[in-house]
């Protein structure tokens, strides 16, 4: 089996693995300016998608332009609408232009060669000459470690992961057994703070702004963390709106209740929070409210944050809460490292108080390590991380057969 690095490697963003010149395991993007997509130009005949995340699935499109002979799709079924969601994400932001490597049309056709499954071995799959397997990986609802066999060879792809329980969805459990490793390694350096004490802190810090007559608003991605603070804000009795993409994606994780941890919650969270739709003024007359936003951006680098964060900026009882880390270069980067942000062409300085919170829905250190523990006596190669050299280092002094394939590298099993 050989195993090419399209993308992923030795960073994070367009996540992209290309085994034996038939299968695609992701094909994501990089929401940078202008976004980056995977390297070389491939003809799979499947394409097998951990989960959907932009950087891992928002390039599948993309592979949809080769007129009639094109590449079954395998996902679950989140993944599934969840990645038609960020297409047609894309081409309303991006669509006729150079930024973007794929049509309407293409976005239609995936429907036509889709094909959705469930966890575990009774939901194996033939495809390409292969027998695929999805895992629960514990990171987003639908997000599936993937196993792939050719009956000589079983390569794991992690895809993202955690091993904690989020309130959306548990944790992995899963260990299957394999000939090779593919590991993301994003938070390779990084030990998560507890996730009861981080929920604690947060909440407490809502409550005193509120109690203090000032607003927050809570910058959130909108697939997986909008649903999260949902469901931490209606576990504490916490008012909230939720504006943005998070709240299509909220309807659309409710229609699929056997991948999240607990639907009852979802829906209750749902009842509790009051979203919004833009009309007519609507947000500015949130913001002067003594309440919590939820909305995206998460990174302040578009949607309704654009609206919210400049109207409550001037004030220091409100407060900006960020909810996940912030990549170098984002608006949400620069607030949190200067007092002020570029939001909508203008530097504006913010007086509000900003605060970070760390929901991160990938495992930290430990729990990469915990979950390659069961892995010592298997190649592990190392991807979708920016210091995947290092942590190799680490892993082959700990024992491990560790590597970190670079960008457009093969590499025979």
């Amino acid at each position: 089996m050989e195993v090419q690095f399209l993308g992923g490697a030795d960073e994070i963003g367009r996540s992209a693995v290309l085994v034996d010149d038939s299968l695609v395991l992701d094909y994501g993007m990089a929401s940078e300016s202008p976004p980056q997509y995977p390297v070389g130009d491939v003809d799979p005949d499947a394409v097998v998608v951990s989960h959907g995340h932009l950087d891992h699935a928002g390039a599948v499109p993309s592979l949809m332009s080769r007129g009639q002979d094109l590449p079954e799709i395998h996902w679950t079924p989140p993944t599934r609408d969840l990645a038609t969601t960020l297409a047609e994400d894309t081409l309303k932001l991006h669509g006729g232009t150079m930024q973007c490597p794929f049509t309407v049309t293409d976005v239609r056709r995936m429907s036509q060669v889709s094909h959705t499954h469930g966890y575990g071995e009774a939901e194996s799959f033939a495809v390409a000459g292969y027998e695929v397997t999805f895992f629960d990986a514990g990171h987003i609802p639908g997000s599936a470690h993937v196993l792939v066999d050719d009956g000589d060879t079983r390569l794991l792809y992690t895809g993202d992961f955690h091993t904690d329980n989020q309130r959306l969805v548990a944790g992995t459990t899963s260990r299957p057994a394999a000939d090779a490793v593919v590991c993301e390694s994003t938070y390779s350096d990084v030990t998560h703070e507890d996730r009861d004490s981080v929920e604690r802190r947060f909440v407490e810090s809502l409550q005193t702004t509120i109690w203090e007559g000032g607003t927050v608003v809570v910058p959130a991605f909108a697939i997986g963390r909008t649903q999260e603070m949902m469901l931490v804000c209606a576990a504490h009795d916490v008012e909230c709106y939720v504006d943005g993409m998070g709240t299509r994606v909220t309807e659309l994780l409710r229609r699929h209740p056997e991948f999240l941890r607990d639907a009852d919650a979802l829906q209750r969270a749902t009842s509790h929070a009051r979203f919004v739709d833009g009309r007519d003024g609507q947000r500015r007359r949130i913001a002067e409210q003594n309440t919590v936003i939820i909305t995206t951006s998460g990174m302040l680098s578009g949607g309704p944050a654009m609206t919210y964060v400049p109207a409550i900026r001037e004030h220091p009882v409100n407060k900006i809460a960020m909810t996940g880390y912030q990549v170098e270069g984002t608006p949400g980067r620069d607030l949190l490292d200067t007092g002020s942000a570029e939001i909508d062409g203008r530097r504006l300085p913010v007086s509000a108080q900003v605060e970070l919170y760390d929901f991160s829905a990938h495992a930290d250190r430990e729990g990469l390590l915990t979950f390659l523990d069961s892995y010592r006596d298997t190649p592990v190669l190392l991807n979708h991380g920016d210091r995947t050299a290092a942590f190799a280092a680490e892993l082959r002094e700990d024992g491990f057969d560790a590597t970190a394939p670079v960008l457009g590298e093969t590499v025979t099993l």
